[in-house]
């Protein structure tokens, strides 16, 4: 089956940390975390709606100019989630520009700030030259982001401030079986999007779906009911889980979040900064060893691991780092 989201690290490992997450049935993609995204095409950063920040280092944060640039002119605006502080941080940074030309521009920016115990929420409107309007508090639960096809968890971890570590889950995946479709006579359109988005809000299986003619191409509406053409065309299988643990140090209160954000990931993108040789240098730069790294990542049962956010000391020969996280993972 072809899987809903196709993700990968933006830069090399011993460059700033960030991964994007293209979102392939919607046209869309979504960032974790924010540093040098110079290498990303222009066409795949006007294509992100959300991006979730760990906290505003420099290396997780200075891509935040750069994107706002290629997007500006967009009528959809940008969801931006981060750490307390991070409309601040926002504000700040819109404030050393000047937006005197901006009026007609509908771009706005929705700033979510996230605490142990609420969320507050910020709007910055380029019509009005990117004032900020405070709107609302609610209590924070564990998710950060709901939608029809995933939700997105954060926990608070331990870098000697805040950082959020992040978890985005698939509620179900849909594969459409296109040899199915074409013995019935049906044609991927729109009606597609319709059918699942039916599925993902529930509709009874009894309701009755209409395909209308120029979706498909027919003269006439084809019409079936929605568990009956579920059970002709589609594929229902478990969501993909992706999570992206950076910038904590090992603790058992942080490796205890960790797992239980991670838990069951397909793939699990976890720094590790440095060798276990070097844990207390780690420990002094509130970082994760690769061993740590890899430990983690097989109490929370993950499928798959991907290390990155490596420290330059290792840049002349990175494999023992890839060594030691992978033995650890396995067990070995």
């Amino acid at each position: 089956m072809k899987p809903l989201l196709n993700s990968f690290l933006i830069n090399s490992p011993f460059e700033d940390p960030g991964l994007y997450i293209e979102i392939k049935w919607e046209k869309r993609s979504i960032l974790f975390d924010l540093g040098d995204i110079s290498l990303l095409e222009p066409a795949k950063l006007v294509k992100v709606s959300d991006v979730f920040i760990s906290h505003t280092h420099m290396d997780h944060f200075v891509g935040f100019d750069y994107l706002l640039r290629l997007i500006l002119r967009r009528e959809k605006g940008l969801r931006l989630f981060g750490p307390p502080g991070i409309t601040d941080n926002i504000e700040g940074k819109l404030g050393g520009y000047t937006w005197n030309l901006t009026e007609g521009y509908p771009f706005t920016i929705h700033v979510v700030e996230v605490y142990r115990d609420k969320i507050r929420m910020a709007d910055f409107s380029a019509k009005d030259g990117f004032k900020r309007h405070d709107i609302s508090i609610k209590p924070f639960t564990g998710s950060i982001l709901e939608e029809e096809m995933f939700t997105i968890f954060t926990s608070h971890l331990d870098h000697m401030i805040p950082s959020l570590g992040f978890a985005l889950k698939e509620r179900f995946h849909i594969n459409i079986n296109k040899d199915k479709l074409n013995a019935m006579n049906l044609t991927v359109g729109p009606w597609l999007r319709r059918f699942k988005q039916a599925l993902w809000d529930g509709k009874p299986e009894d309701e009755i779906f209409t395909i209308g003619p120029e979706e498909v191409g027919i003269s006439t509406a084809r019409e079936f009911s929605l568990g009956e053409l579920k059970d002709s065309i589609a594929t229902i299988s478990e969501g993909q889980k992706i999570s992206y643990i950076v910038d904590a140090i090992y603790s058992p209160e942080n490796e205890e979040k960790i797992i239980l954000l991670s838990k069951d990931s397909d793939v699990m993108y976890c720094e590790a900064a440095y060798l276990d040789k070097d844990t207390d240098l780690a420990s002094e730069r509130y970082h994760l060893t690769a061993r740590q790294a890899g430990e983690i990542a097989r109490k929370a049962c993950a499928k798959d691991l991907v290390i990155f956010h490596f420290s330059p000391r290792y840049i002349d020969d990175p494999v023992p780092l890839y060594e030691e996280a992978m033995n650890a993972f396995r067990g070995t």
